[in-house]
């Protein structure tokens, strides 16, 4: 058996890293794609008080418990063709294992579901729960593991980008996690809904990007 053909059994199991990659690159646009047609189209459900999380519940939650799953295992994909591409380089090990984190979270809030609150389903309490399950407190430490671990993701391949010499990427990579931060720690909890859309829109943006990005410098 010639190291060629060594190299292509190897490659996950007949997954090629572009692959890997795309599917990397699709984990944001579906779970928001997914997520905000829901949020117009569910009846009863208000976007500006009501967060995405919170479709999991209801008649038809196991739609956005689907979607965090599937794009949780898109996200793990994704990690896996990064560590590919970049193994050896600059941001090889923690890039990767961060996109990883990020699909971990999602599957585990996707499965771990938050309490009724904020009017939703019907006859949830108007405001947030006197008290909250221990599912609720696994749902909410896993969005905090998917989404702090994407930013701190944006500075770390920064920080590869500037190392390469491809500064309009490490701005764009920083610009993101800032970007982020501001809108996620805003002290509003009026606005709280909508920032966190805006805020995953920011990062799950630069996922796609970055992914994408990889195939083509792989294929040059």
């Amino acid at each position: 058996m010639t190291s060629t053909t060594l190299t292509q059994a190897g490659t996950t199991r007949g997954v090629s890293t572009g692959a890997l990659l795309a599917a990397g690159a699709a984990a944001g646009p579906l779970f928001l794609g997914l997520g905000l047609a829901q949020a117009f189209i569910r009846d009863g459900f208000d976007l500006s008080r009501q967060p995405l999380s919170l479709l999991t519940l209801g008649e038809y939650g196991w739609i956005q418990i689907g979607n965090f799953v599937l794009s949780g295992l898109l996200a793990l994909a994704g990690a896996a063709g990064l560590r590919r591409a970049l193994r050896g380089g600059p941001a090889g090990t923690w890039g990767p294992a961060l996109v990883a984190i990020l699909g971990t979270g999602l599957i585990v809030a996707g499965v771990l579901r938050p309490d009724p609150s904020m009017g939703w389903p019907a006859g949830a309490p108007e405001g947030n729960p006197e008290t909250m399950s221990w599912h609720s407190y696994g749902h909410g430490v896993g969005a905090l593991l998917s989404f702090g671990s994407l930013t701190i993701a944006c500075l770390v391949f920064g920080r590869r980008q500037l190392r390469l010499g491809a500064r309009g990427w490490a701005v764009y990579s920083v610009l993101s996690a800032l970007a982020t931060v501001v809108v996620m720690a805003w002290p509003d909890q009026d606005s709280i809904s909508v920032r966190m859309v805006v805020g995953s829109f920011f990062v799950f943006a630069w996922l796609t990007a970055v992914s994408l990005h990889t195939i083509t410098e792989r294929n040059h």
